[in-house]
């Protein structure tokens, strides 16, 4: 199995618990954003979604929420050596839809 080929995996459930324990937030706005991104997308969450998700939660509290709340965009600095700036606006784009109801 190549590298891409398991970014692309589905995260498994050991993966996923320590991701919602990454994503624990001091804003309480934040907390209730994320849970309802995982409540409409930890089924189908990816291996790369989450190392994108875990760029996102790399930032401060007010800068995660001005960039959830379409306050702030993103800069092009928002990624890290193993996630592309495309993959974390992927994500960002799923935690903005998770906020309104389905």
């Amino acid at each position: 199995m190549n590298a891409n080929t398991t970014s692309d995996a589905l995260l498994d459930e050991r993966g996923l618990s320590k991701l919602r324990w990454r994503c624990r937030r001091g804003l309480l706005e934040n907390d209730l954003f994320i849970e309802k991104f995982f409540a409409r997308h930890a089924s189908g969450l990816t291996v790369r979604q989450a190392e994108a998700m875990g760029v996102l939660m790399d930032l401060s509290d007010n800068d995660l929420l001005d960039l959830t709340l379409g306050r702030k965009t993103p800069q092009s600095d928002l990624a890290s050596d193993t996630v592309s700036h495309d993959d974390v606006l992927l994500v960002l784009g799923m935690l903005r839809a998770a906020r309104n109801p389905v």
